[in-house]
């Protein structure tokens, strides 16, 4: 089983934030001088890769593979299930930030 490297993953979303929040200096520092697009894409395609696995996991499971367990699937499941909420998370605040850019009188 492929595990997820969830510190790198919750160091790409505070990144993120913080971008978000309008303080790139700290999140560059925090992503390694990483541009917003890769980041972004980067988050996007491990919250994928994630889900993807998980589905797969979940399939085996129920085809009767006797090297997937239900302890295995359940916990693949919560981390597909949490890195989604963590990016929608991220994505609401990139939208509201966004408004709130373009709700600005000049």
């Amino acid at each position: 089983m492929n595990d997820i490297n969830v510190n790198q993953l919750l160091t790409q979303m505070r990144a993120m934030t913080s971008l978000a929040q309008g303080q790139p200096a700290a999140a560059a520092g925090a992503a390694g001088g990483a541009d917003f697009a890769a980041l972004l894409k980067g988050s996007v395609d491990k919250v994928n890769e994630t889900q993807q696995q998980a589905g797969s996991m979940a399939q085996a499971f129920e085809a009767g593979d006797s090297k997937v367990d239900l302890a295995q699937v359940m916990i693949a499941m919560q981390k597909a299930n949490i890195s989604f909420q963590a990016m929608t998370q991220v994505r609401n605040k990139l939208v509201s930030a966004y408004q709130d850019i373009m709700s600005m009188q000049m």
